[in-house]
């Protein structure tokens, strides 16, 4: 296709524009050619204001091939009738003689000549593009950290809310005080832990949710702790979680040779003391999985001694635990906590009972 140009006595040097899109791409990271269609964009519409407001102005602007091209198509005729849309023969043929057999012909624009119009009228369109890029740009990075877990500093704490603003690598995202460990204190220039539950995208961009409280958090402590748990040579097969109370975990390992629970505790308890102070002294019990429900069961109410389990029906699953008197208490814990937690870990409704009572029953 022939366009035509209008003569002129100098090209117009676009290579300062190129190095300032470069620039932009290094500092804020959004991508060259996003920038470019939202200025052609932004020029285009600018542009039209001159030819009636019809759709008849196009701009190229091509980062890689360093083009930068604004055009008018008009409509050849014997007669011109609209002079936004339309060009006499005479008047096509002296800009490009062989624009006239194919009917219409491409003049150059000089886009300097809408800088201010593009300035003031496409400022906000500009920005809003930039604002979505930079949106989409950190829903890809955190849709990149799903399920992960995150160090993030925190920026501020919201006095009314009580929701933590942090700062991770260069994003901002929010911790609400309904997945902050309760009387936990957590304060302005800390760095804490994050756990990514999930990543959503919104017409307001990416919506991150963020936990200290989720079991999932405590899963990918252990796996930072303890590298059989990385490697996959030790499996964890359940977790059940209060926050800032007690964690049950249960884990479990393929080669009879590997003591799992060991192993997570680590020499002297480093391993599992690493993670509680990450925690802030919550407590954790490591138990052992076991195929075998009654045997599953009674590793879960750990720290509890289980003299026996029941098992009284498969659906729904029921159980009748038989425990010491002198391990009563600490079996069901305190409000009931050891053997909920337990429960939700094994999938099991477990009703505790003195062994001297289960007896007699």
């Amino acid at each position: 296709m022939a366009r035509a140009k209008k003569v002129t006595k100098k090209e117009i040097d676009y290579s300062e524009f190129f190095e300032a899109l470069s620039m932009m791409e290094e500092e804020k990271g959004i991508p060259q050619q996003f920038i470019a269609e939202k200025i052609a964009d932004a020029i285009v519409v600018a542009a039209r204001k001159d030819f009636g407001g019809n759709e008849i102005v196009s701009c190229i602007i091509d980062t890689e091939k360093k083009i930068f091209s604004v055009f008018v198509r008009k409509t050849i005729v014997d007669e011109v009738v609209d002079p936004y849309t339309e060009i006499s023969k005479e008047a096509a043929a002296e800009l490009n003689p062989d624009s006239v057999a194919q009917g219409f012909i491409d003049i150059t624009l000089d886009p300097r000549k809408f800088g201010r119009v593009i300035a003031q009228n496409s400022k906000n369109n500009f920005r809003q593009g930039v604002r979505e890029a930079e949106r989409g740009q950190a829903l890809a990075e955190f849709q990149s950290k799903n399920r992960e877990l995150l160090t993030a500093y925190v920026e501020k704490i919201d006095p009314k809310t009580g929701n933590a603003i942090l700062t991770i690598g260069t994003k901002e995202a929010t911790l609400p005080k309904t997945e902050q460990v309760p009387d936990e204190v957590i304060k302005e220039g800390d760095h804490i832990k994050v756990y990514v539950v999930d990543v959503k995208e919104t017409d307001r961009g990416a919506r991150v949710m963020l936990s200290r409280t989720h079991p999932g958090l405590v899963r990918r402590l252990f796996e930072t702790e303890v590298p059989e748990i990385f490697d996959g040579t030790i499996e964890i097969k359940a977790i059940s979680r209060q926050a800032g109370s007690r964690t049950k975990i249960a884990v479990w390992c393929a080669d009879p040779e590997i003591d799992a629970v060991g192993a997570c505790i680590g020499p002297k308890g480093a391993r599992v003391n690493a993670i509680v102070e990450e925690l802030k002294g919550e407590k954790i019990d490591i138990v052992k999985y076991s195929e075998n429900p009654a045997e599953f069961i009674a590793e879960s109410l750990s720290p509890a001694k289980v003299a026996s389990v029941e098992i009284q029906s498969e659906d729904p699953k029921v159980c009748k635990a038989s425990v010491p008197e002198a391990q009563l208490s600490l079996a069901i814990g305190n409000k009931g906590q050891n053997v909920r937690l337990a429960a939700k870990l094994t999938g099991w409704k477990i009703d505790i009972h003195p062994e001297s009572g289960f007896f007699e029953g």
